[in-house]
């Protein structure tokens, strides 16, 4: 198996600092697509590990995706996902995010209710077109349009500080998802935290600890973001692997890695009550064997007071003092 590099850095202490708050990351390794037509669902639902069909359920009459004092607001959550070769190895990811019903606006007017559905999907940048080429080769007689909107639509990453571990109050108000907070005005909250037309931060649909994502029109700067916290994308990438997860093509080896050895499941990209997709018949039986001999994990040397004293480069003797086994830090560990 193509290992994963783990990647070890001093910043960490100072982006986990709850005293300099979240930052925030324009991530220009991620590129935005869009689908669109009245298949679309159907279409993804034949390829992608998760289960699609939750963009097309329908909310409550009573409810309003523009948040409003005197109604329950909607949200539709991000989704993580994959995209797999027919014998069940890793080639694509994608993060899913519905538009906003009609570009809805606070105000409540609605610019366009009658188009279909439209999903929009952040994936990795280095294999856009391949992902792109690929897509569309499944596509044949499918109602469904997929454009590349990369020009029109950025991906950004808000993460660090103490996000991960406000309460869950506070949490809704990072991420506008407030329908479960009561005694809050839902409406100047969304102000704050969503453009007019509704696009927002959603919690990282893979684990709280990454903090919140969202797309948003590249013209327009999405709100939380200002010039103290906005940082290099670098860092979500160190935080990112501090947190033991790994993201793209690239530190998923594409068309050799076993998604469950990555932990995908483990981080909500996988559904194992779907119907079939590509690649479902592999992941299904090694899920329900239980036998997953590799799994990614992110690991900390410490020293007996607790610090990283030295480099555990390459090579390096690992030693489980529990049973006295032996191991070694493999070619591909690097330290920034």
């Amino acid at each position: 198996m193509h290992l994963f590099k783990t990647i070890f850095h001093h910043n960490y202490h100072t982006l986990n600092n709850t005293s300099t708050g979240p930052l925030v990351s324009l991530l220009k390794s991620r590129s935005v697509i869009r689908f669109s037509g009245s298949d679309t669902i159907k279409f993804l639902q034949g390829l992608l590990t998760n289960d699609v069909k939750k963009f097309s359920e329908l909310p409550s009459k009573t409810a309003s995706y523009v948040p409003a004092p005197n109604l329950p607001p909607v949200y539709v959550p991000p989704m993580y996902a994959a995209f797999l070769n027919p014998q069940g190895r890793f080639l694509y990811d994608l993060f899913l995010y519905r538009k906003p019903l009609g570009e809805e606006r606070l105000d409540g007017s609605v610019s366009d209710a009658s188009g279909d559905l439209e999903l929009f999907a952040d994936v990795d940048s280095s294999v856009l077109d391949e992902l792109l080429h690929t897509f569309k080769k499944y596509r044949l007689r499918s109602k469904v349009e997929i454009d590349n909107v990369a020009e029109d639509f950025s991906c950004w990453q808000l993460f660090g500080g103490n996000l991960a571990e406000k309460s869950d109050g506070e949490e809704e108000t990072e991420a506008a998802s407030v329908g479960r907070v009561p005694a809050v005005d839902h409406s100047a909250m969304s102000s704050s935290h969503g453009n007019d037309v509704g696009w927002q931060w959603f919690k990282d649909p893979r684990v709280d600890c990454l903090g919140l994502r969202g797309v948003f029109p590249s013209k327009e700067t999405p709100p939380l973001v200002e010039p103290g916290n906005e940082t290099n994308e670098l860092n979500y990438l160190l935080w990112r692997i501090e947190n033991g997860v790994a993201e793209g093509s690239t530190e998923i080896p594409k068309g050799d890695a076993i998604p469950l050895e990555y932990n995908l499941e483990g981080l909500n990209a996988i559904s194992f009550d779907k119907g079939c997709y590509v690649g479902q018949e592999f992941i299904a039986r090694t899920h329900h064997r239980g036998v997953i001999r590799k799994r990614l994990l992110s690991l900390v040397f410490l020293d007996d007071s607790g610090k990283v004293e030295q480099k555990v480069g390459p090579g390096s003797e690992v030693i489980n003092t529990a049973s006295g086994k032996k191991n070694w830090v493999c070619d591909d560990c690097t330290w920034l």
